[in-house]
């Protein structure tokens, strides 16, 4: 791509979750064609026979026609201008790592609300860490914008975040449609953190769930969690002016704290109810990804010391074995 006239050019969805589900189901409202990239054969085929992802968003129809599906990451990555990575962030690496072609010239846009463990990056600054992939053909989308919704037709907001405004404005058209409002943004780095620590915080309130301890302390939790992911996202994204009210910040948190369809707060909620974390893990059909954020953002802060207790009380819960209820109190001791 030579310039942002072209982009995003042909768009590779990389991943065949429910996420990545949406997001295909929304990109072939806008182009004539897209790349699919599943790990699986038997699962493309079985998508090529019935018509719709097998296993994910099962009442979500597509024109396979339009769909070039491959197993290949290599393939995918040959055949697409853009390539929009929507793994879930504990595989991101395990499939990045099986690339061998040249990225020269291609876009990445990161779907991933998770950041890489042990590298301790979000998606695109890993991708530009390993492929040289330059900050301004990087991209973020983010939102309070649950893939069950999408599927449903219910109304549903996007952000786009990108050093380079007018790419941003660009990938944004691709995503809006009849149900689905996208808006651009420069504040890459703080829209994929802010994915990242909604998740977390989306454990917590899971938590207060499962142990019943009432609507009047969740809102006080959400509303000192916006506080704290303001503070951190000055820490570690400064420069930037962000309305931390901004759908793509305030409005995530507080889809994934509350929604049924969050995994996240179905995950604290079960050990809540007294499950052990490893049990909980094991209950779970599909990933939480703020188990894995949770510790990333510990580690991350230790360097920054920005006050997090919320965040810090989910990770002495999740890694250093507390006990939810009385972490809880601890934590509530201090909110105002």
């Amino acid at each position: 791509m030579e310039s942002n006239d072209a982009f995003p050019g042909t768009i590779a969805v990389m991943g065949g979750g429910s996420w990545a589900t949406a997001l295909a189901s929304i990109l072939l409202r806008n182009c004539d064609r897209i790349v699919w990239y599943m790990r699986r054969d038997d699962r493309i085929a079985d998508f090529r026979r019935l018509r719709h992802n097998p296993v994910y968003l099962s009442d979500v129809t597509f024109d396979v026609d339009r769909i070039t599906f491959t197993s290949d990451i290599n393939e995918a990555c040959r055949m697409a201008d853009t390539l929009l990575m929507v793994m879930p962030s504990p595989y991101f690496k395990s499939h990045a790592e099986k690339i061998t072609v040249s990225l020269e010239g291609k876009a990445v846009v990161s779907a991933v609300k998770g950041i890489v463990p042990e590298d301790n990056v979000t998606v695109t600054e890993y991708m530009t860490a390993r492929f040289g992939i330059p900050p301004e053909m990087t991209l973020a989308v983010s939102g309070p914008c649950h893939a069950e919704e999408i599927a449903l037709g219910r109304r549903s907001y996007l952000t786009v975040g990108c050093p380079d405004a007018a790419r941003a404005e660009a990938f944004a058209r691709v995503l809006t449609g009849k149900n689905v409002s996208a808006v651009a943004s420069t504040d890459i780095r703080g829209i994929e953190y802010a994915s990242v620590l909604k998740n977390v915080y989306a454990i917590a309130a899971g938590m207060i769930h499962g142990l019943k301890m009432g609507d009047n302390f969740l809102a006080v939790l959400v509303s000192n969690a916006i506080r704290e992911m303001e503070s951190f996202l000055a820490a570690r994204c400064p420069g930037k002016t962000r309305d931390i009210c901004n759908s793509v910040y305030l409005g995530d948190l507080l889809v994934t704290c509350y929604s049924r369809f969050s995994r996240n707060h179905n995950f604290g909620a079960i050990i809540g109810r007294g499950y052990s974390v490893k049990a909980a893990r094991m209950e779970m059909e599909q990933t939480a990804e703020g188990y894995y954020g949770t510790k990333c953002i510990h580690e991350i802060n230790a360097a920054l010391g920005v006050s997090m207790p919320l965040a810090e009380g989910v990770y002495s819960i999740l890694y250093e074995g507390a006990k939810p209820c009385a972490a809880m109190q601890s934590i509530a001791s201090g909110f105002n």
